[in-house]
């Protein structure tokens, strides 16, 4: 085993492979297949506890023909608050607001933010760029009505996860180019930004540290049309040009294949002038940050993202 490895973060993925060895793999597969299923059961404890919230409910917004449910969480009574729009991770495959609803209160109440999860179409049903516009719908619609939503219009944020860190870049990119609504900032952790795969780490923890090689090759080969998807900045956002990109902050796991492309991001963000934050934190695996009951390293990385959503907030 990998001596860097947090001893928590070790002591949490032998769990999750005790748990997974009494299910069949889990790797992406077609819908409506029983692995998505048991994908989901295997994922919803990580939701559980965490701080209760003022008010909590459901909301649907009408996104791209299809009404898309929205899961709201409210940290105080006040009439008006800064906003979180959150798109979950899962390979734009697996997963849903349910299971990464812990995660989102936790920014919740620490940052004192309204957060929104949008519960966004998956792939292979709806590949790409349904999800990406669908989000972008989400928030258009949530500035428009922002009294209605009780949320502040002037300070929005978007974050997500992995697959979701990618289309909250993604959709930052769209609102730039299409005339807004203007983003107080994007919040990005462990995202995806390319489909190359030719960057050390995605050699180096290729096989045994969680998320693999084979797997992500596979999610992006569901999630893509064609190739010619490869080399489109909405799908790969290391290839945009960043000009004019809201602050960010990017957090990465240190034993994860998609550090370096999440560093590298990063980096083109600051080359483009752009106000970017950048941690990568040591010992800990991808998908690290919904472990924050067990992990101490995700629940201080929380903490630390809640406080620059409370400094750019402000």
């Amino acid at each position: 085993m990998d001596p860097r490895l947090h001893p928590e973060m070790l002591a949490a993925k032998q769990r999750a492979d005790e748990a997974a060895s009494k299910h069949p793999p889990i790797a992406p597969v077609p819908p409506m297949d029983p692995h998505r299923i048991i994908s989901d059961k295997l994922n919803l404890p990580h939701s559980e506890g965490g701080p209760d919230m003022a008010a909590s409910h459901d909301r649907w917004v009408f996104a791209q023909g299809r009404r898309v449910l929205c899961k709201v969480h409210r940290p105080t009574e006040a009439a008006t608050h800064p906003v979180l729009i959150w798109f979950h991770g899962g390979g734009w495959v697996w997963s849903t607001v349910d299971t990464h609803d812990r995660l989102v209160r936790e920014y919740s109440a620490a940052a004192g933010v309204v957060t929104i999860n949008v519960d966004y179409s998956l792939s292979p049903e709806a590949r790409f760029p349904r999800a990406v516009l669908e989000c972008a719908d989400v928030v258009r619609h949530v500035a428009a009505h922002a009294a209605d939503w009780g949320i502040d219009p002037t300070r929005i944020f978007i974050g997500g996860d992995s697959a979701g860190g990618n289309l909250a870049l993604a959709v930052a990119l769209l609102l730039r180019d299409q005339g807004g609504p203007t983003l107080r900032g994007v919040l990005g952790i462990y995202p995806v930004t390319s489909a190359a795969f030719d960057l050390p780490s995605a050699a180096e923890f290729a096989e045994g540290y969680g998320l693999t090689r084979t797997g992500m090759q596979a999610y992006w080969n569901l999630y893509l049309r064609d190739d010619a998807d490869r080399h489109n900045p909405l799908a790969a956002p290391l290839l945009a040009d960043l000009k004019g990109f809201p602050p960010t902050l990017i957090q990465v796991a240190e034993l994860d294949i998609l550090r370096d492309e999440g560093l590298a991001m990063a980096e083109k963000l600051k080359a483009a002038g752009v106000d970017v934050t950048t941690e990568t934190i040591p010992g800990v695996l991808h998908g690290f940050m919904r472990l924050m009951g067990t992990v101490t390293p995700a629940a201080e990385a929380i903490a630390r993202a809640s406080a620059w959503l409370k400094q750019k907030s402000a």
